[in-house]
Formats: C-alpha cells, sequence, structure tokens
C-alpha cells in the first residue's frame, strides 16, 4: 500500500509523528522522532460533538444535557475547519441521538468532503433507515451503536425492540464499519457474554465497554466492581477488539501507544450549547464563540480541572 495514494494526516505531538488514514484506519507512530514542543499539534486529537440533546428514549442512567438545545451547522462546519487544520485526527457526532438532528447527512458530508478526519456516528440506532444509511454513505467512516443489555433487559432499560435492533445490527455490515458502545452497570454486567456474542454475529469490530459513571461517587454501585470487570475481561478471549473508556482503563491492563497524548491533548467534548468541556461528564467548560474552537481550548487549558469522575 503507497501512502502517497492515501488520505493521510501527520499529527505531531509528545510521542512522536503519528500519522493517520481515516478510510483505513491506519496508524502509524514514529516514536523515534521527537517533535519540538512548538510544533506539536495543537487541536485535540479526537473531539466529540453533541449536535442536539433532543432523543426519544429515556434511559434512567442517561448522563446526556436535558435542555432543548442543538447546534447551528454553520457554526460546526467552521469548528472542523479549524480542528482539522490544526492536527484533529477524528470527529465523533452524538448527542442526544444524532439522528434527530436535521443537519445530519449534511454535516457528515461536509466533513468528510472538506477534512482528513475520521467521521463516526454514536446512535441508539433503532431511526438507522436504509434510507438515512443511503444519505450517510462514504460521509461516516465508523459507526457506534449503544447496546445496553440483550434481550428483556435491553427492552426494560431502553423501552425498544430488541429484535429490531438485533435485526438492524445484522444488516450494518453490508454499508459501513460499526461497533458497539456498551454501558456496564448492574442490570447489564450479566448480560456482557450474551452481548459479545451479538456483536461477533453481527460482524462489529469493536466492543467498547462504558462502566456507568454516577455523579460525585465513582461507580455508585452500579457494577460489582471494576475488579470484577477486569476479571471478566481477563477471562475472555474473543476475536472483536474490545475496548474501555478512559474511567474504567484505570483498573485494566490497557495498550496506550500516545500516553504522552493525555487530557485536552487526546480529548474534548462540545455540547449542544456549544460549550467546550473536557468531556461530557464535566461541569465546566468554556462557550464556543466567534473567535473559534481554538480559542475556547486555549481558554479551557487555562481552567482548572472540574471532573465529576
Amino acid at each position: 500500500m503507497e501512502l502517497s495514494k492515501l488520505d493521510v494526516t501527520l499529527r505531531r505531538g509528545p510521542d512522536g509523528l503519528h500519522l493517520f488514514e481515516r478510510t483505513t484506519g491506519l496508524n502509524i507512530l514514529f516514536d523515534e522522532i521527537s517533535p519540538p514542543p512548538t510544533t506539536w499539534s495543537s487541536a485535540p486529537r479526537n473531539v466529540a460533538i453533541a449536535l442536539t440533546n433532543a432523543c426519544d428514549l429515556s434511559c434512567s442512567y442517561c448522563y446526556a444535557e436535558k435542555s432543548i438545545a442543538a447546534l447551528d451547522i454553520n457554526e460546526v462546519k467552521g469548528w472542523l475547519r479549524e480542528l482539522d487544520s490544526n492536527g484533529c485526527l477524528g470527529i465523533g457526532f452524538g448527542g442526544g441521538e444524532p439522528t434527530l438532528y436535521r443537519g445530519l447527512p449534511e454535516i457528515c458530508r461536509y466533513a468528510a468532503a472538506n477534512t482528513r478526519m475520521a467521521v463516526s456516528l454514536t446512535t441508539h440506532g433503532h431511526r438507522l433507515t436504509n434510507e438515512l444509511l443511503d444519505a450517510l454513505s462514504g460521509s461516516i467512516h465508523f459507526l457506534r451503536v449503544s447496546v445496553d443489555g440483550v434481550g428483556n433487559t435491553y427492552e426494560r432499560l431502553r423501552g425498544r425492540s430488541f429484535g429490531a435492533l438485533r435485526e438492524r445490527l445484522l444488516t450494518l455490515r453490508d454499508f459501513v464499519s460499526f461497533g458497539i458502545n456498551y454501558v456496564v452497570n448492574a442490570d447489564t454486567f450479566p448480560d456482557l457474554d450474551a452481548a459479545i456474542e451479538l456483536a461477533e454475529e453481527a460482524g462489529a469490530t469493536e466492543f467498547l465497554l462504558l462502566p456507568e459513571v454516577r455523579p460525585a461517587s465513582l461507580l455508585g454501585g452500579t457494577i460489582p466492581s471494576l475488579a470484577a470487570l477486569a476479571s471478566w475481561v481477563d477471562k475472555h478471549r474473543r476475536k472483536i477488539r474490545v475496548s474501555i473508556s478512559e474511567y474504567g482503563a484505570r483498573e485494566l491492563p490497557t495498550c496506550n501507544p500516545l500516553p504522552g497524548d493525555t487530557g485536552l491533548r487526546a480529548y474534548a467534548f462540545v455540547s449542544a450549547s456549544g460549550i467546550l468541556k473536557r468531556s461530557s461528564f464535566d461541569h465546566k467548560g468554556i462557550q464556543i464563540t466567534k473567535d473559534g474552537i481554538l480559542v475556547a481550548l486555549g481558554q479551557l487549558n487555562l481552567m482548572g480541572e472540574d471532573r465529576v469522575l
């Protein structure tokens, strides 16, 4: 494979030179090279954007903001241009439920056509009609579907048909590479084995564990313990790639090739109200103004962390 024929992005940072190609997912790190700090890419490696707070589900453990808000599509386009030109590698659109955002196909097409960033989308999956998937074709590089529990557990927590979701999952591989997002709590922990089997059956390429976080209480007893989850991960060897959120990774053996790319160098979150935060769990943030997202990022860097975790 010739790099000259790929859409490669170069990111400079404390860990070296990072080459990324969004279509194939190819990552190459030249860690023997030490770029001067003055040349490091100034944007986070990945940024999540909540396009809207609207959602047609009402999961009891959902931490998303419940105020009515949606982002202006032209403002989002400007942020995408800034992030792309300053070394961001991936943008993740979410919500709320992003399929309820009227301009979703347009903003995905814009990001794919006008930036070199990988475009991902996180959704509950129930509004992924063939028509919408056709509209998104070629504009998203990875799809994340939230599946918390299976069977009766899923239907009790999410109030939607598990059978309908399973049927949709079994067809997704024909449209786009996708993964499963799985909130781990007392209700869903017993279903982990069945959920992994579903992911493998459907052809998912990643299974992302998201230990439930409750404000000011860490796990708050939502699963037996992180040690129990670590034991499960250790015992269950699967073909599918298993990953975990930053919080859960504190207790599990993980592979991190970019140990220097931490904090706002690694990740940032934009709420549907246009507030830039260190994560979706944070209380504090900076309103993004006409000065742009990179100015807001600089201001956020000067603020002390106010992590709920």
